[in-house]
């Protein structure tokens, strides 16, 4: 049975270009696999710390000399990545913050990054044969053509992070100009239906 992981990391609920970009993706997906199982991990509904010294003092230490204390800082990051492991498919659903991504997207990232796990203790991914979409909404126009195309820090640190823990297969789905709706100039689908059939291509 095909998993999907879903990370949504907006704040803005029925407002958000990128969670609606998600329900889309979602339906989409399930239509194409009604046998499957979606799994949805909100990061603003998630009390996920930054990493801070108890946690990396838990994560330099060996798994087996963990105490209690250390166990319990990263039994969240532990959930996280398993919830990654155990997936075939990952959605990230994020707006775009001043070129890049928010701070609780990079903060999930921090938490799924470990070695041992995720990363080989030589460096190399362990997070094999999975596939990634992500749904980037963002009030600037970054793709191919744009005067501010080297302002896309956002697209160019996912794709890095994705790379080292070895997922290579990875799409994105760019909603640049979401500020249109905002600014009242498209309707929320008039705005999502241009990235239909990327959506559908996703799935299958």
């Amino acid at each position: 049975m095909p998993k999907l992981l879903v990370v949504e990391t907006s704040p803005r609920g029925d407002y958000s270009i990128s969670r609606n970009l998600t329900r889309r993706f979602v339906a989409a997906w399930q239509a194409e696999h009604p046998e499957g199982t979606v799994v949805e991990r909100d990061l603003m509904e998630t009390d996920l710390p930054f990493v801070n010294a108890p946690w990396l003092q838990a994560y330099f230490t060996s798994p087996e000399q963990h105490s209690a204390e250390m166990k319990d800082v990263l039994r969240l990051s532990d959930a996280l990545v398993a919830e990654l492991l155990a997936a075939d498919h990952l959605v990230i659903a994020t707006p775009v913050y001043n070129y890049n991504v928010p701070a609780a997207l990079k903060a999930w990232v921090d938490h799924i990054v470990r070695k041992g796990l995720t990363l080989g203790m030589d460096g190399s991914g362990l997070v094999k044969g999975k596939k990634a979409t992500v749904l980037l909404a963002s009030g600037g126009v970054y793709t191919e053509g744009s005067p501010i195309r080297n302002r896309d820090i956002a697209t160019q640190y996912l794709r890095l992070i994705l790379g080292v823990i070895g997922i290579t297969d990875v799409t994105f789905i760019a909603a640049g100009g979401a500020k249109a709706v905002d600014l009242g100039e498209a309707t929320m689908d008039g705005f999502l239906n241009k990235f239909q059939g990327e959506i559908a291509a996703e799935v299958v």
